[in-house]
This record gives C-alpha cells, sequence and structure tokens, in this order.
C-alpha cells in the first residue's frame, strides 16, 4: 500500500491547507504528509454565476412566439371557417373538403344539402363543417 490519500482531516498546524493526492512519508512508520509545492498553481475560488435580465426576456419572447405559432393560428382558421359555414346561404356554389362542388340547396343546423347534378338533379347532405370553400362567395372577391 504505497498511495495514501488523504481525503478529510481536522485542522491542525502541520496539516496541509488542501487536500492533495501526494504520496505520504513516512517516518518510524507514521505517516505524514508533505506540504503542497510552493511552484503547483494556485487554485481558482468557485465561479459565482450572474443571471443576466436579458435571458428571462429572451425566454419571454420564446413563449409568446410559440403561443401565436401553436394556438392563435389554428384557432383564427377555425373561426374564419365557422363564419364561412355561417354565412352560406341557398345557391351559392361550395367545395367540399373532400373535393365534390354543388350548389347549396338546403341547410338544417349542422346539415347542407348540395345539388350536385344539375341533369339528373342529384342531391346529397353533407355536414356543414365538411364544407371546406364558398366559391360563390370567392368569385365576388377576386
Amino acid at each position: 500500500m504505497n498511495n495514501l490519500w488523504i481525503l478529510a482531516q481536522n485542522s491542525t498546524e502541520e496539516a496541509p491547507s488542501r487536500i492533495t493526492s501526494e504520496q505520504p512519508t513516512t517516518e518510524q512508520g507514521k505517516a505524514t504528509t508533505t506540504a503542497p509545492d510552493s511552484n503547483a498553481p494556485p487554485t481558482t475560488p468557485p465561479r459565482q454565476t450572474i443571471t443576466n435580465p436579458l435571458n428571462f426576456v429572451l425566454l419571454a419572447v420564446m413563449f409568446v412566439v410559440m403561443y401565436l405559432l401553436v394556438f392563435r393560428g389554428p384557432r383564427q382558421k377555425q373561426q374564419q371557417h365557422k363564419q364561412m359555414v355561417q354565412s352560406l346561404e341557398k345557391n351559392d356554389k361550395v367545395r367540399t373538403i373532400g373535393g365534390i362542388i354543388g350548389t347549396v340547396v338546403d341547410i338544417k343546423g349542422d346539415e347542407v344539402t348540395l345539388k350536385v347534378d344539375e341533369s339528373t338533379n342529384t342531391k346529397i347532405k353533407v355536414a356543414a363543417s365538411a364544407i371546406g370553400k364558398n366559391l360563390s362567395k370567392d368569385k365576388d372577391k377576386s
């Protein structure tokens, strides 16, 4: 057992000022340690961190952007779709989310009746939420 590591010791006059990994010297069966080398680099005290207030500002900005991207955008699209469905009238030409183009014949609650073929007078009933676009209103805007 040539290596002896001193992990902790009482404060005495002959104890070194810091924990070392030096090999102890023995005198007549008694273990003693040598003093630290005066050429050894000085120990640096633990670094204190100072929090920058700019970090909190950047974090708040990041949360605002995430809110706008995740919650605000889809909510606005839902509101626009709801307004479009509520403004549907008879004889409006619409396209469903499935791609079916037809003319609104009747609106009853959450159910819209579309005429999809003029020659055979074919009608289908779809949910109001399935209406993707009001083609009559879009032609007026352009």
